[in-house]
This record gives C-alpha cells, structure tokens and sequence, in this order.
C-alpha cells in the first residue's frame, strides 16, 4: 500500500541538508574576504555576530560552540581587518554566542523528542491500518491510501483485505470525519472487520457486527445515557426510542461509517457485494468500466444494518476483470472550476497498467485538483487470477 509523500526532511527531525551546514561557514568565507580585501572601506565584519544564531539552526551545541568561538577570535585580530571591537563590543558578540550554542541543544533536544513522536505515531497508525499484501489468499490486491492531515498515515478512510473460512473478504469505508480524531472509529471498525470475517457465514452479518461496533462506541461516549449493554440488545431494525430515551440519545454524539463489503467465495468466479451507503464500486472488463448494480443499504452506524434490510448482490466475474473500490474523497474531489472528478470516465485510459492503476489515478487526481483533494483517499484495486 502507498502511504502519503515524505514530509520535508529539515526541521521535522532528520538531519539538515548539506547545503544549511555550508552556509554558514561560506558565509564566514566570503564576509572575512570582503573585509580583507576592501581594507575596511567596506565595514562588513559585525556581520559575523550573526552567524552563530545561523550556525545554530544546522549544527548541535558543541559545533556551534566552535563557531560563536571562532567569530570571536575573528573580531579580535588586527589582521582580519574588521574594526577594533571595545570590551563591551565583544561581551555583546560573545553573549549572542552562548544563546546560539543553547539554542542549538534545545534544537537538538526538539529533534530528537520529535523523531521519537513521529516513529511511535507511525508505528501505531499502521498498527492500526497496516499495508495491504499484494495477494490474499485467491485474490490479488493493490491498494493505494492517503490522508488529508498532513503528517498522518491514517485519516478517516480504511480498508483492509482478510482471508478466512468463507472465502476473503474485503472492507472499504468512510468514517464520520476525517485526520486523527477519526483514527479510533476506523480501529474499532477495523476490528470488528475481522472478527466477522472469521466468525460470520453471511456477508449481511458482518454488515451488521459493523453496525453494534459503531453503535457500542456511541453508548460509551460521554454525554450518552445508553450503556453498551442496551445497544447490543437492540435489533437490526430497531426503532427511534421515545419519551427520555429520545431525548438522551439526541444528546449523545453521532458516529456513522459507509461501508462497501465484498466476498470472494472459495471455488466461484463471483464477488459478494454489499453496500451501507457506500459508493459503488467499479468493473473494469477489457476497456468497459461499469458500476456494480448494489442497491445501497443504510449507513453503518444506524442499527438499521442487518440481514432484513441488506441486500448483498452476486456478481459474476470474467477473467481479467478487475473491482475498483473508492471513497468519496475521489469522486467528489473539484478542479479548480468546481468540477467532480469523473472517476468512471478517466479510468479506462488509466487502466493501461494493471500493475500501477491505483498510483495513475492518484496522479491523475493530483493533476486534476492541481495539488491533490483536501479529503482522505482511499483506493483498493481486487481481481481473481487468470486461469
């Protein structure tokens, strides 16, 4: 699975670039050779004072030590040329140097606080949403994800590709928000996900352990007046509660997920597909792309997902035929005229490589947004081998 572009390197933890350790000291060069050679017509060396705070920004403290200290000898020898700096001119310089040489520890310090911040974050936010194989079980995958929040590996979007004993099954959805505050309902869908997969014969079933998830989690959040108990109590075609208990649960707050489940049933040249919500997905066959005809049930989150109201619809499959699955971030992402991105019409000259589809559309989507959508984007490419 491709994750967002690296951030920029400097200042986000890793080491400056080369060319921010040679300024200052080419800066040193070149202010010392002006004063040589000018014979101090051209007054230039008090400049000096302020290379050390530069210094600061590229090198740790004792590096920066050296340099405040050599700025130092500098101004005080005759044969520099720079004017003849008094007692207090050079306390001034050598003041400005200590502050350089502390800020560059507290730099260093920052940095490496930060490097240890953004490897756990990472760690735990694939823990959470971790690449997708390139086969699973029958099934070949490629997947492609990024987050609207910069800095994240995680938004609002999941998908995830699971093999068990009814055949594989494969999850893409689309929580309520996105950026980090929705990273913990994407888990706990997650989770449920892949309880289902092991557990549940039926593909409305699974629908429907997504739907209790999402309605525990809002029970268990502040403000609500339910207790998990009650909402795993209540049926997939429960009603709105009345009197005290309508009014408790408009105070709790709403979390809803869509959701597209597939199955791939073991020994069938067919997909199981069931929406809550959900965009369709795509079929591409040879150099025809169609959406997959899925009556779209509820979203999750709702207590309406169940086996009474989903409807699950058995596709048949040829070979070479591939299934394209998306989140809204996709086709409702706008050019600069307010125009949606036509997913379905730009895929079939984006189709040429298999092996790259999901990172053409990202590209093209790119390009088309001049910069790339504002929302998380997520994008799983399934298909059957070729006999």
């Amino acid at each position: 699975m491709r994750r967002r572009r690296e951030e920029p390197g400097w200042l986000h933890g890793k080491p400056p670039p080369l060319w921010a350790r040679i300024a200052p000291v080419a800066a040193l060069v070149v202010l010392v050779l002006v004063q040589r050679l000018t014979q101090g017509e051209a007054e230039v060396g008090f400049f000096l004072a302020g290379l050390p705070p530069v210094a600061a920004f590229a090198y740790g403290a004792a590096g920066t030590a050296v340099f405040a200290g050599i700025v130092l000898s500098l101004l005080g020898m005759p044969w520099a040329g720079t004017a003849h700096p008094r007692g207090a001119d050079l306390a001034t310089v050598a003041a400005i140097g200590l502050l350089s040489v502390v800020i560059a520890w507290v730099r260093r310090r920052r940095d490496a606080q930060l490097v240890s911040v953004r490897t756990v974050a990472e760690a735990a936010q694939l823990a959470v949403l971790p690449p997708v194989p390139e086969q699973v079980g029958p099934v070949r995958c490629a997947g492609l994800y990024r987050a609207a929040q910069r800095g994240t590996l995680v938004g609002g979007d999941l998908y995830d590709v699971r093999v068990g004993p009814y055949g594989v099954r494969a999850l893409v959805g689309d929580v309520q928000g996105h950026g980090l505050a929705a990273v913990g309902t994407v888990a706990a869908l997650l989770g449920a996900f892949r309880e289902g997969v092991l557990d549940d014969p039926e593909l409305a079933a699974v629908a429907a352990r997504l739907d209790r998830r999402l309605l525990a989690d809002t029970a268990a959040s502040p403000g609500s007046v339910e207790s998990v108990e009650s909402v795993e109590g209540t049926g997939a075609g429960a009603g709105v509660g009345t009197g005290a208990e309508s009014e408790g649960a408009s105070e709790q707050p709403e979390l809803f997920a869509t959701a597209l489940l597939l199955e791939f049933p073991p020994g069938l040249d067919l997909v199981r597909v069931l929406s809550c919500g959900h965009p369709p997905a795509l079929l591409l066959r040879a150099s025809a792309v169609s959406e997959l005809a899925v009556e779209p049930g509820p979203p999750l989150g709702l207590g309406l997902a169940g086996p009474d109201l989903a409807v699950v619809a058995d596709v048949r499959l040829l070979p070479g035929d591939r299934l394209l699955a998306h989140t809204d971030g996709v086709t409702e992402a706008r050019d600069a005229a307010g125009e949606f991105y036509p997913l379905a019409d730009r895929l079939p000259a984006l189709e040429r490589d298999p092996a790259g589809l999901v990172e053409a559309v990202w590209q093209d989507l790119v390009h088309f947004t001049h910069g790339g959508p504002r929302d998380d984007v997520a994008l799983l490419v399934l298909s059957l081998p070729e006999v």
